[in-house]
């Protein structure tokens, strides 16, 4: 087994719900670990909890993210993960259309900055993953933004993983589907009131959807990142994996 004491990780979205969750499991295996987020206070508590936590101020919206990050790096990094959320909702009939630039600034012009952030200190074995959810390859009626977004995340993805596999750097996308996180409850209060619901109602709608009867837990979701370390995750190059508890139809 490698040394991880001496592996680097990024985290784009470390003060984020899923973030969070995987930053935990990468410094308990004993990897330093560049933590980016936007708010400095939250960054600042975070490293207070490990000397193994470097926090990085950055708005991977912003081009001078790139830099940033960078600037933090201080040699091989094994594992850069894009897991910053989407600050849109609603449906076609509600979203308000300049959401779908702000939205794909994010998820998109993002997933290119964290990648040239990180690209010279990729090495053979490294893993850049992404976060896309399920709604970019199952519509749903009320998720305009975040569908439309995501599937342009599954095809990006696609793309980097052709011009980082001839270096022997692994590109993977995980698509958790919904989870129980503070942000799908947000998301399911807006269908609620677009429909004029009840919460409970809306929220039993998305256990239903899956066959296992309820929805992936985030510690799940964090021990799929973590498995991407191991060295036969090499075979899944390339590819999507789906954690979202039997939730998903007729994708392959």
């Amino acid at each position: 087994m490698s040394d991880t004491k001496q592996e680097q990780a990024v985290v784009l979205g470390a003060t984020g719900t899923v973030g969070g969750a995987v930053l935990a499991r990468l410094v308990a295996r004993g990897m330093q670990v560049v933590a980016v987020a936007r708010t400095r206070d939250k960054l600042e508590s975070l490293a207070a909890t490990s000397p193994r936590i470097t926090p990085c101020v950055a708005d991977i919206a912003e081009d001078a993210s790139i830099d940033a990050i960078r600037a933090k790096l201080n040699g091989p990094v094994k594992l850069a993960l894009f897991a910053a959320g989407l600050p849109v909702a609603g449906s076609a009939d509600t979203i308000e259309p300049g959401a779908f630039a702000v939205g794909a600034n994010i998820k998109l012009g993002g997933l290119v900055r964290l990648l040239r952030a990180v690209r010279d200190n990729l090495q053979h074995g490294s893993r850049f993953v992404a976060m896309a959810g399920s709604v970019g390859l199952e519509p749903s009626a009320h998720a305009a933004g975040p569908g439309s977004i995501n599937a342009g995340v599954f095809n990006l993805m696609r793309q980097i993983s052709l011009l980082c596999g001839p270096r022997g750097v692994t590109v993977h996308t995980l698509s958790p589907g919904p989870a129980d996180t503070p942000r799908l409850r947000r998301i399911v209060t807006k269908v609620a009131e677009e429909r004029g619901e009840p919460f409970e109602k809306v929220w039993q709608t998305y256990l239903d959807q899956n066959s296992l009867g309820r929805l992936p837990t985030i510690d799940e979701v964090a021990w799929a990142v973590e498995m991407l370390l191991a060295p036969q995750a090499d075979a899944m190059h390339g590819g999507v994996l789906y954690l979202d508890a039997g939730g998903h139809k007729g994708i392959g």
